[in-house]
């Protein structure tokens, strides 16, 4: 009793202090005074990004973590990294895998990590957000959460995307398919990217992001593909001149979790983690889809020094399909009918 008159002497009225004697432990713990062994500790749930804001991935989950430490009350404490704790996508993904960190994403190279995910890179077979979208926030992505989790112990958060890739190169514009014979043209290192360019007729020259700006000063590429808001954060404008929009690969990625930690959550905390993906899954996709079209193009890029062009898609898609399409489609044959036939 005499350390708790100590405690209380230091600031509250003796009226109060009375009445904290007399209540003993539940007078402290009413008063706000509990010791802080009685208190809930935060759970930190550290998240790796592999680039900062203003990429729209970033913006999503860097506003996500600022909610989620909000809505839980202090409870969860979610940090964001973008471009600063891991550098590659591979190490952001090892490190979720092993539990060194709970959240990460594989950004770009989602087919290359998750080589399920290639079959919705197949040039031309997604053709639309809406038809996206859908699949991803339906049975599709449900599918998928059960496969990741069992196979690789990860918990898919949401789904996202880059949009559509569209060829940026400093010589000419890429306007129809013959355009594209004996450019180099770089492409990430999953091969559904090299058969994309090799198949609509270019040459893919398979690069890390890292040496990309210097292949293209050196002419050791002509060019690439990106998304048009990858285009903008990247400021891919600084190594070449025209924007070619060609809508050739959609560009899907998801959001993980380490499913231990996962599991370790409370059904509440559980529900605010995927309340919040999914909102900052929608901020991401608006970003995303209001750049990518040509007259949002054209003002993002043309006041940087780029000229954007569109292409003729359709006789893009009909080259894919007669080149790429029969070997991904022997290769998925379970789910291509579904996506290929997907109604948005």
């Amino acid at each position: 009793m005499t350390t708790i008159m100590r405690i209380s002497s230091r600031n509250l009225h003796s009226l109060r202090r009375r009445s904290l004697v007399k209540g003993g432990m539940a007078g402290i713990i009413a008063s706000g005074l509990a010791p802080t062994f009685a208190r809930a500790e935060a759970k930190k749930l550290v998240m790796a990004h592999i680039v900062p804001a203003p990429e729209s991935g970033a913006v999503g989950f860097e506003w996500q973590a600022q909610e989620v430490r909000k809505r839980s009350g202090g409870e969860l404490d979610m940090q964001f990294f973008g471009g600063t704790l891991l550098s590659k996508e591979l190490e952001i993904m090892n490190a979720v895998k092993s539990g060194n960190i709970a959240i990460g994403d594989p950004a770009g190279a989602a087919a290359t990590i998750f080589p399920e995910m290639g079959v919705f890179l197949v040039p031309y077979l997604v053709q639309s957000y809406d038809q996206a979208y859908k699949m991803f926030n339906g049975q599709i992505g449900d599918r998928l959460d059960k496969l990741f989790q069992e196979k690789y112990k990860l918990k898919v958060l949401c789904f996202f995307d880059y949009g559509f890739r569209h060829f940026w190169t400093g010589k000419k514009p890429i306007k129809e398919p013959k355009d594209l014979r004996g450019a180099k043209i770089r492409v990430q290192q999953a091969k559904v990217f090299a058969d994309t360019i090799n198949g609509l007729g270019g040459n893919a020259v398979p690069l890390a992001w890292g040496e990309v700006v210097s292949a293209a000063k050196s002419g050791v590429i002509d060019g690439g593909d990106l998304p048009i808001v990858n285009q903008i954060a990247l400021k891919i404008y600084e190594v070449s001149k025209y924007c070619s929009m060609t809508f050739h690969n959609y560009g899907p990625t998801l959001n993980t979790m380490n499913l231990g930690i996962w599991e370790s959550l409370s059904p509440e905390h559980k529900k605010l983690m995927l309340d919040t993906s999914r909102e900052a899954q929608a901020k991401i996709r608006e970003l995303t889809e209001s750049v990518d079209n040509f007259a949002a193009a054209k003002r993002e890029l043309e006041p940087k020094g780029m000229t954007v062009v569109e292409a003729d898609v359709p006789a893009f898609r009909k080259v894919a399909q007669e080149k790429i399409w029969p070997a991904y489609q022997k290769q998925y044959s379970e789910l291509w009918d579904t996506i290929a036939n997907f109604k948005a």
